[in-house]
């Protein structure tokens, strides 16, 4: 790994897996375990780069398929790449197309050479080649790059996910080998569904590439919580400890907190914005709808318990008003908190695995969201 990338692992939690550390990339430091909201077209829907600053946002996520199609790598690169371009100085990761293997299959072609998006836009051809994910990721310019992959349903035949796993780890090779730029670090992704002996052959596939990191995907695609659980039971100590860990894709507050407790260390997921702007924030006490008609004279924030500047100014009756009438601040004031609590979520992890306290943490969110422990 560059020099210029660094994993320091500060604390293990002495009840559990989680743990605490600092991932040092050119543009900053992260803080983890940590959530990166998802910008897909160099874009957090609705919030300004200050906005997310502002919450404690230290890094974000941007999607190489849809910067592929709009406005091009080319042109990011030209504009001086996907930090000057999106206004953003902290640290950025962007996805390698994988994902959209699987949200887009009616729209793929697939074989062991790469794969072929009919663009969801206007239909033309967008070929993916792992050498081509990764010269599209390095015009884009981020810190964290993603191998090609292939992400199948959870519950498709095995030996069509034993397939998938061993065409990711040729592909993984082949970006290894593609991979030209030292200012930015490339993870591979261990693949195989709830398999664990497929997800064990992905890990024994990968690990000798020496990436300086690994994600584990093929979650959250259709397998209940308990089948992810019980997958990252079996997944991350199959990990190097001295490397970051990431969970891509996932996902609610409470699959963060145990996937943390699992001794994960990266998130993203598309949840807090999505929801916010449907009108569903997220807060210490559960989820809040806020199109309900108890809330239309609730002058209370949206969550008494958080800091944000959302929290700090306007009701529950406002937001919901606003939500009625279709008024655009609506979906921009609940993303900017949501994001705010997933934040704030994090931070009160990290702290409780310091006091190796991370498993009363938990009990004590679940018992809050009304989960059964």
């Amino acid at each position: 790994m560059s020099s210029q990338f660094e994993f320091h692992l500060d604390h293990i939690d002495t009840k559990s897996p989680a743990r605490v550390g600092r991932w040092v990339t050119p543009h900053g430091e992260v803080e983890t375990p940590a959530f990166m909201p998802v910008g897909t077209i160099a874009s957090v829907k609705g919030l300004l780069p200050v906005q997310l600053r502002e919450v404690g946002v230290q890094q974000i996520l941007a999607n190489t398929y849809h910067l592929a199609l709009r406005p091009g790598p080319e042109v990011v690169a030209d504009l001086g790449g996907l930090h000057r371009f999106m206004a953003w100085d902290g640290p950025i990761l962007t996805d390698s197309g994988g994902f959209q293997v699987f949200s887009l299959a009616r729209l793929t072609k697939l074989d062991d050479e790469q794969v072929v998006f009919r663009s969801h836009l206007d239909g033309s051809l967008l070929e993916l080649s792992p050498e081509r994910a990764i010269r599209i990721q390095e015009l884009l310019g981020a810190d964290c790059i993603m191998c090609l992959d292939e992400c199948p349903p959870h519950d498709v035949p095995v030996e069509r996910m034993r397939i998938a796993v061993d065409r990711t780890t040729r592909w993984a090779a082949r970006c290894r080998e593609a991979h030209s730029r030292d200012d930015q670090a490339l993870f591979g992704i261990v693949q195989g569904g709830t398999n664990l002996a497929l997800r064990e052959r992905s890990a024994e596939g990968l690990l000798p590439l020496d990436f300086p990191g690994y994600a584990v995907g093929g979650l959250s695609v259709g397998e209940t919580p308990g089948e992810m659980y019980s997958t990252l039971d079996g997944v991350v100590p199959m990990l190097p400890t001295h490397k970051p860990r990431y969970l891509m894709g996932v996902g609610r507050p409470i699959d963060l907190v145990e996937a943390v407790l699992r001794g994960i260390d990266l998130f993203d997921c598309v949840l807090p914005t999505r929801n916010g702007r449907n009108a569903m924030a997220f807060t210490s006490r559960g989820p809040l709808r806020l199109r309900n008609l108890k809330f239309q004279r609730d002058e209370s924030p949206l969550d008494p318990d958080c800091p944000c500047p959302v929290c700090r100014t306007f009701s529950r009756a406002y937001l919901r008003h606003l939500f009625l009438v279709n008024e655009m601040l609506g979906p921009i004031l609940v993303s900017w908190h949501n994001v705010a609590y997933y934040q704030t979520l994090l931070r009160e992890m990290r702290h409780a695995i310091r006091s190796n306290s991370a498993v009363e943490f938990r009990a004590t969110q679940l018992a809050r969201w009304g989960e059964a422990v």
